[in-house]
């Protein structure tokens, strides 16, 4: 349980592979998901490693899968997702593999070029048949004597007796209109690719030399040209043949295309299995090529990191790999010790993975620092619920949450594509959390859908007023508004049971009251946050073991932060205590005695004091937070230097190999050396072995340090008050929304009215989903995230360390394959 809060403890291990049980091994590991190996050839191209031939033709068999796969969307063929997890095949079995891929790539290959020609030569048969047709009808036209004589215009009379060469075409629609010749207004429509628009046309001409400048003309104009039959029974004859070729070839089209089909489907059904197959195998033999190859060449030598909880399993997974492989030499793991800074690692399950998210897209931790995601499981939707609280809207989110988390194997299993919707299905337990919060916030408020819940009824009587003011009936009538005074016996009784009495929401002052009520709600939750923030930062100083870090900073620090602002918290949870309905004229403003704390100003006796004594106990106060400033400004530097000095006074002085003087031994100095490195490390430097302390730096840092806190406890503070702001901001909303859409439909009292209720509510819904759900939620959202990043995690997050990157198996099964 304690490695929730913590960051998994890590090693770096070496492993001794063999030659012929390495791929099983490695095969094994990615599997199993728990080591980062690290490249051992750092200086060696990608293209001179050892198994480079392997990888290219890994990335040879991807190619064609993905052109097989590519066909089959084409042909809108679904792809059959079993959630099968096939076995890594072996080296030998590659060639199988390249030959299968091979013979189906070719098939299609080959398919597609015949069906390609076939659609080719069947679009021009469909052209010349539907030519021949618009054809016959121009001669039957002609034959009509009015337009003989029209005819005869354009022929010359020896022409007319022996029949000049005709030629028939199609050509652009476009294009037609710059022709001089006889066209038929027809347009024929023909799918080449894309749809174009043909028009038909016929030429008549005489002699070679025509022909060839006619020839040429189409030729410009990208026109198709087909000799004509002078006679109709030719024409005739010609057509029929043409009929019939038409359908042979449409019969052998279908053919083509029946083939096809099943040459798809066969491959859709194991696409899916090749995919993971080829990249599994492409991922193995890139991991080998990040090992080392013994002399001998008959090992590989490897560095991982790995979890010191899992180095069990590792192990086990190097056993069943070497046994696969028929080797009787067991691999080799080796811990070994390393200065090196180790990747942060973080167990997450379906429901932790969202909020360490959230985490870590600040920054990643350093190694085995606090984890916030545990606290952030409970902090981020509670503090979203402050600014979003509406019993309505909150029910709202639950059940959409609701519903990705009951329905969430199908929806995994459908892998869909939409990055938004993947995105919110990814925080479905975030959204649950963040609407739960938000339903128990908004009974807090008794705020639903802008309107409050009378479940207890009001614990505000006006009987009481009319007899003790004796308002009579002209005085109700002539004045608007009225007070009720909480002073008055019977009028208030006393605290309602749960959450904020119905009544405020008929008052006229309800905004000065949720004002005063939700800012001093913000500061308290605000200061607790940073208060828990600082103090888990002690935390981190006892694991890592920095004393000086817990006396001359966190110890100045909590005491700064809780002398002046948890002060006002004692101050805002007294004054609630101490003064009450009759009492509450007289109570004395906080805003004006902590402005006045500050600048040990006293004189002003209209706004009193809340206890005897105030005046003392606040200017120690004061006096003790600004005492904080120096010790951690000064005293930090000054106390290193001095252990540097310390350090520097006991050095050896070695000459020739004899140690010289009352230094310390080597195994003194090595310990000596381990401090050096220790107290760089607690200024967050990365030392080198020839770096030397620099006083002026480490007292910049803590100046930068110091005034960052001290300033930012300040703003920080401030900065929660948007839980009050965004509070406010999306009641008002809600009650705009409520009172500009549903009271119009409520207002009218009609047969219209409520057959147009039933429109207005359907764009009260649309506007309360697309206002007050999405745009009001995703501002709250990143209100509360920057809450967490800056107010709460830089009080003991410092996520300067990097991601622990397993080699797994785990993208390629989830189908995510181009990651």
């Amino acid at each position: 349980m304690g490695e929730l809060f913590r960051s998994e403890e890590m090693t770096l291990a070496q492993l001794f592979l063999q030659s012929e049980a390495a791929y099983c091994c490695v095969s094994e590991l990615g599997e199993l998901g728990k080591v980062q190996f690290r490249d051992l050839n750092p200086d060696v191209n990608v293209f001179h490693r050892k198994f480079v031939n392997e990888v290219r033709r890994c990335e040879e068999m991807d190619r064609k899968l993905r052109f097989v796969e590519k066909e089959i969307k084409k042909a809108n063929i679904p792809i059959m997702d079993t959630g099968e997890n096939p076995e890594v095949p072996f080296p030998r079995d590659m060639i199988d593999l390249e030959a299968n891929f091979e013979k189906i790539e070719n098939e299609l290959k080959e398919i597609n070029t015949n069906q390609e020609a076939l659609k080719r030569n069947f679009l021009e048969l469909t052209e010349l048949k539907f030519i021949l047709r618009k054809t016959q009808q121009f001669f039957d036209e002609m034959a009509d004597p009015d337009l003989l004589e029209e005819s005869s215009s354009l022929l010359e009379p020896s022409e007319m007796g022996r029949g000049a060469p005709l030629r028939l075409g199609t050509a652009l629609s476009t294009a037609v209109e710059t022709f001089h010749t006889k066209q038929m207004k027809a347009d024929l429509k023909l799918a080449v690719g894309d749809y174009v628009h043909k028009s038909v046309f016929i030429i008549f001409f005489q002699g070679d030399q025509l022909k060839n400048r006619v020839k040429k003309i189409c030729e410009g104009f990208r026109a198709s040209l087909y000799p004509c039959p002078e006679t109709p029974q030719e024409r005739k004859e010609m057509a029929s043949g043409v009929n019939t070729r038409i359908d042979d070839l449409q019969m052998v089209l279908n053919q083509t295309e029946d083939h096809r089909q099943r040459v798809l489907q066969a491959a859709a059904k194991n696409i899916r299995v090749w995919f993971i197959k080829v990249r599994k195998m492409k991922a193995i033999y890139h991991t080998l090529n990040l090992c080392n190859i013994d002399v001998t060449q008959k090992c590989l030598i490897a560095e991982v990191w790995c979890p010191v909880a899992d180095l069990d399993s590792i192990q086990f997974a190097l056993r069943r790999g070497t046994e696969h492989s028929g080797s009787t030499v067991p691999s080799i793991l080796n811990r070994m010790q390393t200065n090196q800074t180790p990747p942060t690692y973080n167990k997450t399950n379906k429901f932790t993975s969202g909020f360490q998210n959230i985490v870590d897209a600040y920054g990643i931790g350093t190694y085995r620092e606090i984890n916030p995601a545990p606290y952030t499981i409970i902090t981020f939707p509670f503090l979203f619920a402050v600014m979003f609280g509406d019993f309505g809207h909150g029910i709202l989110m639950t059940l959409i949450a609701v519903w990705m988390v009951v329905r969430e194997s199908r929806i995994l299993s459908q892998k869909s594509d939409n990055e938004m919707f993947n995105m919110v299905f990814s925080g479905r337990y975030i959204i649950l959390l963040m609407g739960l919060f938000s339903t128990y916030t908004g009974l807090i408020y008794n705020d639903c859908f802008s309107k409050s819940l009378n479940m207890f009824g009001s614990s505000w009587s006006v009987r009481p007023m009319f007899n003790k003011a004796n308002w009579s009936d002209a005085l109700l009538e002539t004045t608007p508004l009225l007070q009720l005074d909480p002073a008055i016996p019977g009028v208030f009784g006393g605290p309602y049971p749960f959450g904020i009495d119905p009544i405020w929401n008929i008052a006229s002052n309800k905004l000065a009251f949720l004002n005063s009520f939700k800012m001093k709600m913000s500061v308290i939750l605000g200061i607790f946050q940073m208060l828990f923030g600082v103090a888990l930062s002690l935390l981190n100083h006892i694991y890592f073991k920095k004393p000086l870090n817990i006396y001359l900073g966190f110890i100045p620090e909590m005491i700064f932060m809780s002398s002046l602002f948890g002060y006002l918290v004692i101050l805002i949870f007294y004054k609630w205590t101490a003064y009450d309905a009759h009492t509450s004229k007289e109570a004395p403003s906080l805003l004006i005695h902590f402005i006045n704390m500050f600048l040990f100003s006293y004189e002003d006796t209209s706004n009193k004091m809340l206890y005897s004594g105030q005046k003392g106990l606040q200017c120690f106060l004061v006096v003790v937070a600004l005492l904080c400033v120096p010790w951690m400004l000064v005293a930090k530097p000054l106390v290193l230097r001095q252990q540097y000095l310390r350090r520097k006074h006991l050095g050896t002085h070695n000459f020739g190999g004899i140690r010289v003087g009352n230094g310390p031994t080597e195994e003194d100095a090595e310990i000596i050396q381990h401090d050096q490195l220790s107290t760089h490390s607690e200024e967050g430097e990365e030392p080198t072995e020839d770096e030397v302390f620099d006083f002026g730096d480490t007292v910049v840092y803590q100046a930068i340090h110091t005034i960052e806190y001290c300033l930012g406890c300040i703003s920080n503070t401030a900065s929660y008050l948007r839980l009050w702001a965004l509070s406010l901001a999306h009641a008002q909303l809600s009650e705009v929304l409520w009172t500009m859409v549903i009271h119009i439909g409520l207002s009218v009292r009609s047969l219209g009215g409520g057959l147009g209720l039933f429109f207005i509510f359907a764009a009260f819904a649309t506007l309360t989903v697309a206002i007050l759900l999405v745009m009001e939620g995703l501002s709250a959202f990143l209100h509360a995230l920057r809450l967490h990043w800056i107010e709460f995690q830089n009080k003991f997050y410092t996520g300067t360390g990097f991601k622990f990157l397993p080699f797994s198996f785990d993208i390629i099964r989830e189908g995510r394959f181009d990651d």
